[in-house]
Order: C-alpha cells, then sequence, then structure tokens
C-alpha cells in the first residue's frame, strides 16, 4: 500500500528521525470518525460528531526509547515531534529489551477480515434505533420510566510503519445501540440494559428486539431481595461471564509474567481448568470485534488455544516482553499514539460446553444466577476475587427470585478448576464465553 497518504506520511516521519539521529523508530497513525446521538423518552439529549487525527512516533538511541504524539500534522509540527523524541530518548533510562522487529519476524500476508462497513449512517438512522429500541422496552408491562437508549457509529483507519520496512493499514468499523429502563414497585426501583454491538449494521439485531430484552429483565428484578451468607454454585450468564475470561487474560499478560506479578507465573504447560475446558485467541475472525490483520508492531498473530484441555500454553506476548522471558513475540502488540506497545488478546473465548444452561440449572438445589456484576474487585497477584452481583436465586433447578446487593467470593485457580461451560456461546463482546457455573463460591449477604 505504497501510495497510501497515511503511509508515506509515517514512513518519511521516520526518514526524519533516522537523519535526525535515531536508530530506528516506529510510527503509528490513526484517523476516526465516530457520530454518536441519546434520547430519552423520545426526545434529544445529545447529537455528537466527532473526527480526529492522531500521530505517535517512537524512536530509538542504543536501548534509549521515547514516545511522542500529535494531532497537528504540519510541518513545523513533525520536526518538533522528532526533536522532542529523540531529546526525550538522549535522557531516557536504559532498557534491554526495548527495539523494533527484525524483518524476519513482520506481517507479509495480510487477510481480508471484512473489518469496514461503507456505510455510514445518518444522525436520523441513528435517532430511528434508539427511539424504537426505547419504545419497545417502555412498552413491556412494569416499566415505568426509562435512563435513555444511544446508538452510535465510528470508523477509523490504523496505519503503522517502522524502520524495518513495514507499512501497512487497515479500516475497521463498529455500530451499537442500546437502551436502560426503569421499574418499581412499593419503592422498590430497579434499572437493566441491553445493548447490541457489531462491525457492521447489517448484522445488529432489530431495535425492538433488544428493547424488549432490557424491559423484561428490568421488570423481572423488581421484588430483588438479600440472602443470608452461604456457600453455593453460581452461574455466571453470558453478559457476565466473560470476566472470568477477562481474568485468565489477565493473569497470562507477558508483562505481568516478565514482573513476577501473576498468580498463574509458574502455571505453564500445567492443569489449570478442568478436563474439556479450552479457551482460544482467533485473531482472523471475520468481522471479529477485536480483529486485526497484524499487531502493533507489524507481527502476525495466529490463531491458538491458550487453554487446550485444561491446561495452560502460553502467555500473550509482544516483543518487549517476550524478550525479557526469553521467547518469541505472539503477535499481541497493542498500542495507540501515546505510549509504547503491550500485549492484549484478540478474539478471545471459552468453548462451548455440551449442556444447555436449563441442563446446568436444572441440577442446582440452592444457588445464585449472576445477570450483573458490580465494581472491580479481583486481584491477579493472589488470584482473589470478590465483587458486588445482582441476579436470581435458584431453587430446585428453577429460577425462584431476584436477589441484589451482595458479594460473591472465591479465588481464580478455584474457580477456574470448578468451572463448567454451557453450550450457548455467541460472539458479542469480543472477549466471549458461554453461561458457566462455577461449583463453591462463597455469597456474602445478610
Amino acid at each position: 500500500m505504497a501510495d497510501d497518504k497515511n503511509l508515506n506520511l509515517l514512513t518519511d516521519l521516520i526518514a526524519r528521525a533516522r537523519r535526525a539521529g535515531a536508530d530506528a523508530a516506529d510510527a503509528i497513525y490513526v484517523e476516526s470518525a465516530a457520530l454518536e446521538v441519546r434520547r430519552r423518552l423520545g426526545k434529544a439529549e445529545k447529537l455528537e460528531r466527532a473526527e480526529s487525527r492522531d500521530l505517535g512516533l517512537r524512536v530509538f538511541i542504543g536501548k534509549r526509547q521515547a514516545v511522542v504524539s500529535s494531532t497537528v500534522m504540519t510541518e513545523t509540527a513533525l520536526n518538533e515531534a522528532v526533536e522532542r523524541a529523540l531529546a526525550m530518548a538522549r535522557a531516557a533510562p536504559e532498557d534491554p529489551q526495548c527495539g523494533i522487529a527484525d524483518a524476519s519476524e513482520l506481517a507479509h500476508e495480510f487477510p481480508d477480515l471484512d473489518l469496514c462497513d461503507p456505510t455510514e449512517p445518518s444522525a436520523e438512522q441513528l435517532i430511528e434505533r434508539a427511539d424504537r429500541a426505547e419504545a419497545a422496552a417502555r412498552a413491556i408491562p412494569g416499566v415505568t420510566n426509562s435512563e435513555g437508549a444511544e446508538a452510535s457509529w465510528s470508523r477509523s483507519t490504523v496505519a503503522l510503519a517502522a524502520s524495518n520496512g513495514f507499512a501497512h493499514s487497515y479500516p475497521v468499523s463498529g455500530t451499537s445501540f442500546g437502551v436502560s429502563v426503569l421499574a418499581g414497585k412499593d419503592g422498590d426501583m430497579q434499572r437493566d440494559y441491553e445493548f447490541a454491538s457489531k462491525i457492521f449494521a447489517a448484522d445488529l439485531p432489530p431495535p425492538e428486539e433488544i428493547g424488549r430484552i432490557a424491559g423484561t429483565r428490568t421488570v423481572a428484578r423488581v421484588g430483588s431481595r438479600k440472602v443470608k451468607t452461604t456457600r453455593v454454585p453460581i452461574v455466571f450468564e453470558p453478559r457476565v461471564s466473560n470476566g472470568i475470561v477477562r481474568s485468565l487474560a489477565g493473569a497470562i499478560n507477558g508483562q505481568s509474567i516478565a514482573r513476577g506479578t501473576s498468580f498463574l507465573k509458574d502455571s505453564l504447560d500445567k492443569q489449570i481448568f478442568a478436563d474439556g475446558i479450552s479457551i482460544i485467541d482467533d485473531p482472523f475472525r471475520r468481522r471479529g470485534m477485536r480483529s486485526k490483520p497484524f499487531d502493533g508492531e507489524g507481527i502476525a498473530p495466529r490463531q491458538r488455544r491458550y487453554i487446550d484441555g485444561g491446561r495452560l500454553t502460553g502467555w500473550f506476548l509482544d516483543l518487549a516482553s517476550a524478550r525479557k522471558l526469553g521467547l518469541h513475540s505472539t503477535g499481541h502488540a497493542a498500542r495507540g499514539t501515546s505510549g509504547p506497545p503491550s500485549p492484549a488478546p484478540t478474539n478471545l473465548y471459552m468453548e462451548p460446553g455440551r449442556q444447555t444452561p436449563e441442563q446446568l440449572i436444572g441440577g442446582i438445589k440452592d444457588g445464585f444466577y449472576i445477570t450483573e456484576m458490580i465494581g472491580s474487585g479481583v486481584n491477579l497477584i493472589t488470584g482473589d476475587f470478590s465483587r458486588g452481583a445482582a441476579g436470581f436465586w435458584i431453587e430446585n433447578g428453577k429460577i425462584a427470585y431476584p436477589v441484589h446487593e451482595v458479594t460473591v467470593a472465591g479465588n481464580l485457580r478455584d474457580m477456574f478448576k470448578n468451572l463448567t461451560p454451557a453450550s450457548d456461546l455467541t460472539f458479542r463482546y469480543g472477549i466471549d464465553a458461554p453461561t458457566l457455573v462455577i461449583e463453591g463460591m462463597t455469597v456474602a449477604g445478610l
């Protein structure tokens, strides 16, 4: 893509840095447009369009590096960016692991992942989606008010170039809408929501479907109560079960492993989940929410089973963390324009099990079905897990009544080993899991 104007800008900037004294350099450019509307009770609360251009330059002098960013692309601004970056690099401490990729490590094939919807919606189309979703939610008997509905669209072009010869770009789009409503009775006010997000607008469900789900979920929470502290099986619905996979991703992030700050630092090639559990990272999923043809350092990612039959097979690595561990990058470098890369997963998901959620719940005498997690309480150094939650109590295999203001607690080591996935995996968030049942967690209530 040598004629790409964004790549031409980056390769010229890198050449300036090299002439000014940099031993190596790379640069990233992100050009974005976004449109967002917010509606409440059929009236406008927000209509906003934003366009931006951001550039990040990273330079290396020996084993010293520095990053500068700019939103101004004039000759003067670019020359000043080069000067600032070099001055900062000369003053920076040495980092033995810093540096760009060798030419042999670079991606050379770029699959078409169908990541950009060519159609830009109008503000009127987004308003219609939001209004239809809100109207459907408010039509559910028992819904008393609305917190509002939103709809948005964005499109970005990401370009990356480096002094090792890499130069490539790709476009990516996204569109979403959602609604949150209220329901109450006898002083008990509850809220819930639903949303949908896709790369292509044509893949979105009808707004009425999202609205009906939001309204139905909200009404079902009316009459919520607390429960006594107990130890029972916990069921995580798919809207929250992906948090368990996110916790795994954080614990096997190469930076944490290299620093020795993960409870899984000594678990490579060991069984950490039950037999039959597999978790896969797939950067090449077509229209995937986190798909990418190359990573933030120009290296090709690949599909990989990070949990294979319950066994941990590797870490998420960028170049720096891989070098510190004496390994090779896995192509998981993610970056913005204002800092160096760091490892992050792409489309990460747990494979589904064989039983339906209803079959798994049917075997539970007493348990807690979680539909919402509250707060942040995961310690990836120790594996301790403690978060606020709301949902429904299970009695004799059936949903009995809504529950709120409780805390669920355990340790991720035990949670991983005692986890059973249901068969209802859908790809919605970029990090996904089916309904999960985890035995023996503590519910702290009354």
